[in-house]
C-alpha cells in the first residue's frame, strides 16, 4: 500500500490543569522539512519532538503546532517593587535635571522596563510530558491514516494510467504492419516519378526496403516499454515507500515512448505516442506526492 505525503492529524490531551492540542500538517517535499511552532513551556523538548516526527513522517514538508490553554487562573506574575521604584526615581530625577516634564504614562513605561515584571518558568512534570508525547503520537497516527487513504486513491489512478499506456502498445501493431506497405508504395512511386523508363532490380528494391525498415523497427521499444509497465505495476503492489522507485521506472517508460515516436515515421503511431505521453505526464505529476 502506497502512502501520500499529504496528511493531517490533530490530538488533544487534558494534563496538569491544561489543554494541550497538537496539530500536524504535511505536504509533498523531496526531503523531510520540519517546521515547529512550540510554546515556551515545551521548548526544552523540541529536539525530542523533532526526533519523533522524523521517524513517523519520514518525508514531507511538515508543520507541527502545539498550543496550551490554561484552565486555572494563577497569580504567578510577580513585580519587583524595589526595582520599579528605582526606575521611577531615576527617570523623575533625570526629567527634572533636563527640564523635561514627566510623561503622564511614566508608570506604564516603568512596568515595561527590564526585569520589573517577571513570570516564573513553569516546570513540566514527567507525567505531563508523557501525556503530550502521547498526543504527538496520536496526531502522527492520524496523519498516517490520512496518507494511506490518499494513497489508495493515487494507487487506483496509477494503475489506470499505466495499464492504459500498456494497452496502447497493442494499438500500434496494426499501423506498424501497414507501414511496410506504405513504405513500399512510397519507394515505387518515387522511382516511377523519377523516370518512367527507368529499369530497376526488384530484388535490390526489396533489400533497400528491408534495410530502411530495420532502421525504423520499434519491436525492441515495444517490448521494453511493456516490461517497464509490468515492473511499475509489480512495484506498486509490492509495498510502501516506493515513490522514488516508481519515479525512476516512469522515466524509463518516457525514454521508450520518445524513441517509439521518433522511429515510428507514421502519423497514426505518433498520435498514439502523444496519448501515451499525456498519460505518463499525468502519472508523473501524482508520483511527486507519494512517499
Amino acid at each position: 500500500m502506497i502512502r501520500s505525503m499529504t496528511g493531517f492529524g490533530r490530538a488533544t490531551v487534558e494534563t496538569g490543569g491544561k489543554t494541550v492540542t497538537v496539530e500536524i500538517r504535511t505536504l509533498n517535499s523531496k526531503q523531510l522539512d520540519l517546521n515547529t511552532r512550540i510554546p515556551l513551556l515545551f521548548k526544552n523538548f523540541e529536539n525530542e519532538i523533532r526526533s519523533i516526527l522524523s521517524k513517523e513522517i519520514v518525508r514531507a514538508k511538515a508543520d507541527i503546532t502545539i498550543t496550551v490553554e490554561n484552565h486555572a487562573v494563577t497569580s504567578s506574575v510577580s513585580i519587583n517593587k524595589d526595582l520599579a521604584k528605582s526606575y521611577f526615581n531615576t527617570i523623575t530625577e533625570l526629567s527634572e535635571e533636563l527640564g523635561n516634564p514627566v510623561a503622564s504614562d511614566i508608570f506604564i513605561q516603568v512596568l515595561r522596563m527590564p526585569d520589573v515584571v517577571s513570570t516564573p518558568q513553569e516546570a513540566v512534570s514527567e507525567e505531563m510530558w508523557a501525556d503530550v508525547k502521547g498526543a504527538i503520537g496520536e496526531a502522527c497516527r492520524q496523519v498516517d491514516e490520512f496518507r494511506i487513504s490518499e494513497g489508495r486513491a493515487l494507487e487506483a489512478d496509477f494503475m489506470k494510467r499505466i495499464c492504459c499506456i500498456r494497452d496502447m502498445i497493442e494499438e500500434v501493431i496494426p499501423f506498424e504492419e501497414s507501414r511496410i506497405v506504405k513504405i513500399r508504395e512510397k519507394f515505387e512511386k518515387s522511382l516511377s516519378e523519377l523516370s518512367p523508363k527507368m529499369q530497376y532490380d526488384p530484388n535490390r528494391l526489396e533489400q533497400e526496403i528491408f534495410y530502411y525498415l530495420e532502421k525504423l523497427d520499434i519491436t525492441e521499444e515495444k517490448v521494453r516499454l511493456r516490461k517497464h509497465c509490468d515492473y511499475f505495476i509489480e512495484t506498486l503492489q509490492d509495498g510502501t515507500d516506493t515513490g522514488k522507485k516508481l519515479g525512476f521506472i516512469a522515466q524509463e517508460c518516457g525514454r521508450e515512448i520518445n524513441t517509439l515516436g521518433s522511429k515510428s515515421n507514421d502519423f497514426d503511431i505518433q498520435q498514439i505516442v502523444v496519448r501515451m505521453k499525456d498519460e505518463l505526464e499525468k502519472l508523473k505529476e501524482q508520483l511527486a506526492n507519494i512517499l
